[in-house]
C-alpha cells in the first residue's frame, strides 16, 4: 500500500514574503564583534536620519524660487515630515515588535529611497509635499526599530557604549548636514538635497539584509490596540500644528487633548494595547522619557535660536554662523562615547545629572555671552554640547534596559518620538520668547529686542535642563543603580 501522500505546500503570500527575515551572513554572526557590526548598520539609518533633517531646512529658499510659491506653502515641506513622522514612530514600534524589526527596518530603507527619489523628481510643490509624507513614513520604519536592534543584540554592559555610538552618528548628520546641503544646492541643484539619500539609503538596505539577525518570534502573530495606533499619531499632529501656527493652538491643542483621552481609553480597553503599562511602569522609565524629552526641548531649542543671535546681535552672515554653531554638534559627538562609557562603568546616574548640570552651567554662560563676547559664546556651546552628550547616551540606554523584551520597539519608538516632541517644543518654546519681545523672529527686530527675546528663551530651556537634572536624580534617589538586571535578548 503506496503511503498516504503529503499534502502539498502552501505558497506563503505577499504579506509572508514581504515579512520574510533573511538570515544574516554566517561567517558574520561567528564574529566575537558581530554586536558592532549590527550597531554599525544601524547607525547608517541614524546618520541619514539626522542628514536629511539638517538638509532640508536649507533648501525651503530654492524651492520658492523654483515653484514660484510662498513661503508659507513651501514650509510643508518641512511640516509634513516632521508630523508623520513624530505621529508613526510609536505604532510603528509596536508593529514591529510583532511582525519582526528586521523586516521593518529593511523594508524602511526601501520606502526612504522610494520617497526620496520621489522628491528629486517631483514636478510641483504638492508632489513633493506627497512624496515627503511616503519618505518619513519610511524613516519611522527606521527610527522605530534602530534603539530596538542595538538593545536585543549588544551586551548590557556595552549598551551605553552602543547608543553612544548612535548618538554620535546622529550627531555628525547633524553636523555636516548645512555644509553638504549648501554645497549641493550650490553647485548642483536642490533636487540633489533628497537624491543624495538613495546611495546612502541602498547601502544601508544591504548591511541590513546581510548583517542583522532575525528578530520574530513567538509573538509575531500577536494583535495590538489598532484604533490607538490611528489616534495617537492623529493626535500629536494635531499638537504639532498647534506649535507651528500659533493661531490655530486655541482650536488644535483642545482636539489633540480630546484624541489623546480617546487614545488612553482604547489603550485600557485593548487586549494587547499599544503601550502598555509594563511599558512605563517598569523602574525609571517614565522618568527617563520625561527627562528625554525636555534633554531634547533644550538641544533643539538653543540649535534654533543660537543662529537667529549670531546673524542679528553679532552681524554674522548665515554660512559663519552655521559654522559656529557646528561646535555643539561636534562636541556632542566626541563626548557621547565618554557619556555611554560612564553609565556602562559607573550607572546613568553620574552621567545624566552631571550632564545636565553642565548644559545648564552652559545655558547660563550662555546667557551671560550673548550680549558680549563672541569668544565667551563659542565656550558657551561647547560647554552646552559637552553636558548633552553626557547626558543623552546614558539617559537612553538605561530606559532601553529597563524595558520588556518584547516592547523593545515601543520603548525605542517612544523615545524617538521624545526626540521629535522635543525639537518641536524647543522651537515653538524660542519663537514664542522672540515674538514677544521682538516680532515674528522671521523678521529683523532691533538687536537688543533680539537679545533680549534670546535671554528670556534662555531662561526657559535654563529651567527645563534643571528639571531634567532633577527627574533623573529622582530615578535613582531610592539608591537605584540605572544598570538594571539583563531583561533578555529576542
Amino acid at each position: 500500500m503506496d503511503p498516504t501522500p503529503a499534502p502539498p505546500r502552501s505558497r506563503p503570500t505577499l504579506l509572508q514574503r514581504v515579512l520574510h527575515e533573511p538570515a544574516p551572513h554566517p561567517r558574520l554572526e561567528r564574529l566575537e564583534a558581530y554586536p558592532w557590526v549590527i550597531v554599525a548598520t544601524v547607525c547608517v539609518g541614524a546618520f541619514m536620519g539626522q542628514l536629511d533633517t539638517s538638509i532640508v531646512s536649507l533648501v525651503l529658499p530654492a524651492l520658492e524660487v523654483h515653484f514660484d510659491a510662498r513661503l508659507d506653502r513651501v514650509q510643508w515641506v518641512a511640516i509634513v515630515y516632521l508630523l508623520v513622522l513624530i505621529g508613526l514612530l510609536t505604532p510603528l514600534g509596536r508593529v514591529a515588535d510583532a511582525l519582526g524589526r528586521k523586516a521593518l527596518y529593511t523594508g524602511g530603507f526601501a520606502v526612504f529611497i522610494a520617497g526620496s527619489a520621489l522628491c528629486g523628481f517631483a514636478p510641483d510643490l504638492w508632489t513633493l509635499v506627497a512624496a515627503r509624507a511616503l519618505q518619513a513614513f519610511g524613516a519611522a520604519m527606521l527610527q522605530a526599530n534602530s534603539v530596538a536592534l542595538i538593545t536585543a543584540a549588544v551586551p548590557h554592559d556595552k549598551l551605553g557604549r552602543a547608543i553612544g555610538v548612535q548618538a554620535t552618528a546622529q550627531a555628525l548628520g547633524l553636523a555636516i548636514g548645512p555644509t553638504v546641503g549648501g554645497f549641493l544646492i550650490a553647485w548642483l541643484d536642490w533636487r540633489w538635497v533628497f537624491w543624495v539619500n538613495v546611495p546612502f539609503g541602498i547601502a544601508g538596505m544591504i548591511l541590513a539584509r546581510y548583517t542583522l539577525p532575525r528578530t520574530a518570534g513567538p509573538h509575531r502573530a500577536q494583535s495590538f490596540n489598532r484604533a490607538g495606533s490611528l489616534l495617537m499619531p492623529i493626535a500629536i499632529g494635531a499638537l504639532l500644528l498647534g506649535l507651528t501656527d500659533v493661531s490655530l493652538a486655541a482650536y488644535l491643542v483642545p482636539v489633540a487633548l480630546l484624541l489623546f483621552a480617546g487614545f488612553v481609553y482604547t489603550e485600557r480597553r485593548a487586549g494587547e494595547p499599544l503601550l502598555g503599562p509594563e511599558v512605563l511602569r517598569a523602574p525609571g522609565i517614565a522618568a527617563g522619557i520625561s527627562a528625554a524629552l525636555l534633554s531634547y526641548t533644550v538641544l533643539f531649542g538653543a540649535l534654533f535660536g543660537v543662529p537667529i543671535l549670531l546673524e542679528r546681535v553679532f552681524g554674522e552672515s548665515p554660512d559663519r554662523a552655521g559654522l559656529i554653531l557646528t561646535l555643539v554638534p561636534a562636541v556632542l559627538m566626541v563626548v557621547a562615547q565618554v557619556g555611554g562609557w560612564l553609565g556602562d562603568r559607573f550607572g546613568a546616574r553620574l552621567p545624566t545629572v552631571s550632564g545636565m548640570a553642565i548644559a545648564a552651567a552652559g545655558l547660563g554662560l550662555m546667557a551671560w555671552a550673548a550680549g558680549s563676547s563672541l569668544t565667551a559664546l563659542a565656550a558657551a556651546l561647547v560647554l552646552f554640547g559637552f553636558g548633552v552628550g553626557l547626558f543623552i547616551p546614558s539617559n537612553n540606554a538605561s530606559i532601553m534596559a529597563a524595558a520588556p523584551a518584547d516592547r523593545l520597539g515601543v520603548e525605542g519608538g517612544l523615545l524617538n518620538m521624545m526626540r521629535g516632541l522635543g525639537a518641536s517644543f524647543g522651537v515653538a518654546l524660542v519663537s514664542i520668547a522672540m515674538a514677544v519681545h521682538v516680532g515674528k523672529p522671521t523678521h529683523l527686530g532691533h538687536p537688543a529686542q533680539v537679545l533680549y527675546g534670546f535671554r528670556i528663551a534662555l531662561l526657559a530651556l535654563l529651567a527645563a535642563a534643571i528639571v531634567a537634572g532633577a527627574f533623573s536624580l529622582r530615578r535613582h534617589a531610592a539608591g537605584r543603580d540605572a544598570r538594571a538586571p539583563d531583561v533578555g535578548r529576542v
